[in-house]
């Protein structure tokens, strides 16, 4: 790496016209009419917020006494990219056929998964994107695996059916989808799951894993979780993960 590549991921700010100018553009909503008193209050927020030089480029009027706004202004700090660090899933990635046949050799048999959008979800893409034969991005979903079963359960599922049914099939693992998390619900459901599991006494015998736009393997452990996958996520990546901590755990000759 060249003396000035690592001086700019040393001191990173955001790119506006030209690097590292910090050049930010923030778009909000006031409630008060357009005019001179609406546009002051808006580069208030801006500066407040610690950027300097705001400018207030456009805004419209709503109605009902709304305005729209779109400020620019610039960030007066970097940040020392070397020094960033993400939790992130330890796990060796392995393609279709590998994890197959890590199982056949490590588990010795089928990998059971159930898999649920959860509480008042009603979408099931990121679910669907793992758990469904077709998968994602050419990358064959947990159905197609010959050495899983999985059970998807869909989309709105609560907590209490999908702890049934895990406990039904003798689950090794499950997967909890969280697309639409208005007001912080998907911590509130997550958090409902872990909760059960311990009252069941299952907490410790299955491999607990939630994915969603919002969702960091960070955010995954405070909450009780075994990972969290975030968006991008592949399916095999998925199972690799499964697949190796049910062996990492001593639960192969479960069952």
């Amino acid at each position: 790496m060249t003396a000035t590549a690592r001086l700019k991921m040393e001191d990173v700010r955001p790119y506006g016209d030209t690097a590292n100018d910090g050049d930010v553009q923030l778009s909000f909503t006031l409630p008060l009419p357009p005019g001179d008193v609406a546009t002051e209050v808006a580069k208030t927020i801006a500066r407040r917020l610690g950027l300097e030089e705001p400018a207030v480029v456009h805004s419209q009027d709503l109605t009902n006494d709304f305005t729209f706004f779109i400020v620019y202004g610039k960030v007066p700090f970097g940040v020392d990219a070397t020094r960033i660090e993400v939790p992130k899933v330890q796990v060796e990635s392995m393609d279709f056929e590998e994890i197959n046949e890590f199982v056949r050799r490590k588990i010795g048999r089928k990998v059971v998964v159930v898999g649920a959008s959860t509480g008042t979800d009603a979408h099931t893409l990121g679910l669907d994107a793992i758990m469904n034969m077709k998968g994602y991005a050419g990358k064959y979903g947990l159905e197609r695996y010959p050495e899983f079963v999985a059970v998807n359960l869909g989309s709105q599922v609560p907590n209490e059916a999908l702890v049934a049914k895990a406990i039904e099939l003798g689950a090794d693992a499950i997967l909890v989808s969280q697309t639409v998390t208005q007001k912080n619900i998907h911590v509130k459901n997550l958090t409902e799951l872990v909760e059960l599991l311990e009252a069941e006494g299952l907490r410790d015998q299955v491999i607990l894993v939630c994915g969603g736009p919002r969702i960091t393997h960070e955010l995954a452990v405070e909450l009780g979780y075994d990972a969290g996958f975030g968006p991008g996520t592949l399916p095999p990546m998925v199972a690799s993960y499964i697949a190796q901590e049910i062996v990492k755990r001593g639960l192969a000759k479960r069952g």
